[in-house]
This record gives structure tokens, C-alpha cells and sequence, in this order.
């Protein structure tokens, strides 16, 4: 019997120059073999470059690769791990100042909050719905998603659709 492969991607939104190599160093290490990236500008950071790198492994990488590049200073990154058959996929997160968040998340790549969460965020909010909305958007991650955003579609080749009021 082969093997499960789980596959997904990194996505270095912000790195200084000086740190390119240990996170090469460090995904290749997560990974078990070398690895070369293509590091663009980041033109949201002066100064900083960005990367994507489609990885395979086996199920649990994308966990290995996240805490390899946790902690260093000045860096923001993404990690995914597709769904596979027996497999739940997940998304990390990290930013400087927001630290690391993890969420499951299902085949297309939604994140999937689970029902004792649900219920932990029902309990804290009693009847305040403002209360509802905040522990909601931190279940989801939404601190993270808000931050990282501009990073995520900041490069030259990037395109910008404008979209006017009409009527």
C-alpha cells in the first residue's frame, strides 16, 4: 500500500533579505531535502521579499513547516495542507505581532470551526451579539486574514480590479 501524500503550499508574505536562507534551510530541513526559492520584492514592506512554494509530504507537513518558521521576528507567512482521503486539511498563519493560528479546514479550503468552539463562543457571548461577532472572528482567524490581506496581493504582477458605483 502506497504511501498518503499530503500537498499544499507556503506562502512567505514578508521575510527580510537576511532571513531568506534559514527559511530555505528550514522549510528543506521540514521537508527532508533541499529547496531553492524564488523570492520577488515586496513592495507593501520596503526591504522585504516575498515567496510561494508548493510542497508535498506526508500528512502533518504543513504542521512541521509552520513551527519550523514560528518565531522569527519580521516574518509573515501562510501555511497550507490540502484535505486528503482520512485526512483534515489546515491553514497556519503567522504574523510579528498576532503570533501563530491554526484552523482545520475542509476539501475547497474553508476553515472549519468546531462545534465545542462554537459552543465556548455562544457561552462567553451570552446575549451580547457584539460579543458573538468578536469570539466568531477570532475562532476564524480574522485578525490574521486582516493583516496578512495586503501582503497577499501586493506584488507587481498582481492584477487590480477597480470596481465603481454605478447607478
Amino acid at each position: 500500500m502506497d504511501a498518503a501524500i499530503a500537498r499544499g503550499v507556503l506562502y512567505v508574505h514578508s521575510s527580510p533579505r537576511a532571513l531568506t536562507p534559514h527559511i530555505e534551510w528550514a522549510t528543506g530541513r521540514a521537508l527532508g531535502r533541499a529547496v531553492n526559492f524564488e523570492w520577488s520584492d515586496q513592495p507593501v514592506l520596503k526591504g522585504s521579499l516575498r515567496t510561494e512554494y508548493y510542497w508535498e509530504g506526508a500528512p502533518g507537513t504543513g504542521a512541521v513547516l509552520a513551527s519550523a518558521l514560528r518565531g522569527w521576528e519580521h516574518l509573515r507567512y501562510e501555511v497550507t495542507e490540502d484535505a486528503g482521503l482520512g485526512t483534515d486539511g489546515g491553514r497556519w498563519l503567522h504574523t510579528p505581532d498576532l503570533g501563530i493560528f491554526f484552523a482545520q479546514t475542509d476539501t475547497v479550503g474553508n476553515i472549519v470551526v468546531p462545534e465545542d468552539r462554537v459552543r465556548y463562543a455562544m457561552e462567553i457571548a451570552g446575549s451580547n451579539a457584539l460579543e458573538l461577532h468578536r469570539e466568531l472572528r477570532l475562532a476564524l482567524g480574522q485578525a490574521w486574514d486582516d493583516e496578512l490581506e495586503v501582503f497577499r496581493h501586493a506584488s507587481d504582477s498582481s492584477q487590480v480590479v477597480w470596481l465603481h458605483k454605478v447607478g
